[in-house]
């Protein structure tokens, strides 16, 4: 099945949020996943080797979908020297005194290492249309009531975010979006399980409930974020998250297929290097 949008083709609603049953093939999804991640430490040491490419991923998903589960076990074992992972939160005083993409870039990864981020700047086109009260606190020129919060000013971001993303690309940095698509339902039977576990309570919390009572107005803000901003160089691709397992398995298969795309190498010595690392070989022969 393939999991890529590059155009306005994505309808949020014949999107499958569950593949199959892969219960009878757990093992199998764990072992593929660890392959996968095998090669992924090795293209991650080319990578910071080099400095030459970046990668940046970025997850966004409604809440319980799996987000932090999914980046602790697909990139389980990667060297923490080369690899990063960022979470956003909602902006604080000082950030919405700065364009909205300013945290952002204090984030990102350099070239030679694998960035994560944990939501992202998709943020301010999902809750921010959600939530339109949120752009009146960021006193923004020409913005002065939820009026003015409207599909021209989205428009507008859909369009700063392709033309960010743009640049990133033309810098080095390769960009996976990822859209965890979960249930409502699974969601529910999610967040039941954290207030019956006592050792899942810390990751409830009551705002989640009361951000479910949106589930419709999300899932319209996604699938017009989704068709504004995934192209041919940078897709969405909407991953079905009700089974986690599986979820991971789909995500680190296309991470892995992508990324051995890309002509990765460790650094060739010039000749003068290389007589200096002779010259360095013979005088450690040499020691007496």
């Amino acid at each position: 099945m393939d999991y890529k949008y590059t155009g306005d083709d994505f309808n949020i609603k014949k999107a499958p949020t569950k593949v199959k049953d892969s219960a009878d093939e757990l093992e199998k999804i764990k072992r593929q996943i660890e392959e996968n991640l095998r090669h992924l430490r090795h293209a991650q040491k080319m990578m910071y080797a080099r400095h030459k490419y970046g990668i940046l991923v970025v997850f966004q998903a409604m809440d319980a979908a799996g987000k932090d589960s999914m980046i602790a076990h697909i990139f389980s074992g990667v060297n923490p020297v080369g690899f990063k992972v960022a979470n956003f939160k909602q902006p604080t005083s000082a950030e919405l005194r700065h364009d909205y993409l300013w945290r952002i870039n204090q984030q990102l990864p350099s070239r030679g290492e694998i960035g994560v981020f944990n939501r992202s700047y998709y943020e301010d086109v999902l809750v921010s249309r959600v939530h339109p009260e949120i752009i009146l606190n960021a006193n923004l020129p020409e913005v002065d009531s939820l009026s003015d919060v409207n599909d021209h000013f989205f428009k507008g971001r859909y369009q700063d975010i392709r033309d960010y993303e743009k640049y990133l690309s033309r810098n080095g940095f390769v960009i996976f979006k990822f859209f965890l698509h979960i249930s409502k339902d699974e969601q529910k039977k999610r967040f039941l399980r954290r207030i019956n576990l006592p050792k899942k309570h810390w990751k409830f919390s009551s705002a989640d409930i009361r951000e479910r009572q949106y589930w419709d107005k999300y899932q319209k803000a996604y699938e017009k974020a989704i068709n504004a901003t995934a192209t041919k160089k940078n897709p969405w691709y909407v991953v079905p998250a009700d089974d986690k397992w599986y979820s991971r398995l789909i995500v680190s298969d296309i991470l892995t297929k992508e990324i051995e795309k890309l002509p990765l190498a460790y650094p060739e010595l010039s000749p003068d290097e290389a007589a200096k690392l002779d010259a360095a070989k013979a005088e450690l022969l040499n020691e007496k």
